[in-house]
């Protein structure tokens, strides 16, 4: 089984305030903690050097590979990728003190860190002290999430990140305005930050819009027949076509974990039989049911496919039902 989250001598390269996240992984700690503070939670206050790579050649002189350097982690020397000579890293202290003066004014608060895929994609979460209500109590909470990747041909981004408090359902919602979702932060030129808070400025106009999808879906009624095209939309058959969309039966698997978890999933009673119960159903079993793991699908629900599949299930349910 495959491990996301970093593990070293045992230890879960994480750190989480609050209550036990539901992949059960990561120290607990206060969540008064500054950036810093939390970086060093969860094991990730070490840096990142480009190191020339050397060879010895069959004649037995050192010579240096051009324009190629080795990524390696100060803290154990571990190599984490190969990179050219104009990639600029991006260091874990300069993200995290990203979120420096919003902490410190107390708009926001450190949430949780942690080290994926051996080191090569650090992540903060800071929760942002703004939330509503919908259907009576199924509150909605606003997170800001920073990637930061140590790995050629990624780059780093900022997203504004709702999560449904009753099932930690999450649904990463870009800052930015680009086709593919998010505030990307490439290696090519020095970290600029300033840049992106500008950005940071309309996080709460995405919540306020976040909140007006989920008022919609639960104001519009499934029918049987909308809710099974629904799931064939969202999980499309990838062999053979479907006979009839509308029995169950011919879902495809990842679908039909959907179906099955409508009315099972934590919080189906709010806005039962709308659109936000049906939308919510594929949000829990991308973030609780698929993979092979709890770390697999930690990564996948922020970084990987389930991401995608989640706007893509929103989008859908908003024009169906707009349609319905």
């Amino acid at each position: 089984m495959a491990h996301e989250v970093e593990m070293i001598n045992g230890v879960a390269q994480m750190a989480y305030a609050g209550a036990l996240p539901w992949h059960g992984l990561g120290e607990a700690v206060s969540n008064d903690l500054t950036p810093q503070q939390m970086m060093e939670k969860a094991g990730l206050d070490w840096e990142v050097n480009k190191i020339p790579m050397n060879f010895t050649n069959s004649g037995g002189k050192l010579q240096t590979i051009p324009e190629k350097a080795a990524l390696v982690r100060s803290s154990d020397s571990k190599v984490l990728d190969i990179v050219g000579e104009g990639w600029n890293p991006i260091q874990n202290t300069t993200a995290f003190n990203f979120f420096y003066e919003y902490v410190l004014a107390g708009d926001m608060e450190m949430h949780t860190a942690g080290s994926l895929k051996g080191g090569k994609h650090i992540w903060a979460l800071a929760k942002v002290k703004e939330s509503f209500d919908v259907f009576g109590e199924d509150t909605i909470e606003s997170f800001v999430l920073f990637s930061n990747p140590h790995q050629y041909g990624k780059s780093a981004d900022v997203r504004f990140t709702p999560i449904r408090v009753v099932c930690n359902n999450t649904l990463s919602m870009s800052l930015g305005q680009s086709a593919d979702r998010s505030v990307r932060i490439g290696h090519a030129t020095p970290f600029n930050p300033d840049s992106v808070k500008e950005t940071l400025g309309i996080a709460s106009e995405k919540f306020a819009k976040y909140k007006e999808m989920a008022e919609f879906l639960g104001s519009k009624k499934v029918s049987a027949e909308s809710l099974l095209n629904y799931y064939n939309t969202v999980y499309p058959h990838s062999a053979k076509p479907v006979v009839n969309p509308t029995e169950a039966k011919q879902l495809s698997r990842p679908a039909k974990l959907c179906y099955d978890a409508l009315e099972t999933q934590p919080g189906a009673h709010f806005a039962e039989g709308s659109w936000w119960q049906a939308f919510n159903s594929v949000t829990y079993v991308t973030d609780h049911v698929q993979g092979n793991s709890a770390e697999n699908r930690l990564h996948s629900q922020w970084f990987g496919g389930n991401q995608a599949r989640k706007l893509k299930a929103a989008e859908v349910a908003v024009e169906m039902a707009a349609a319905s």
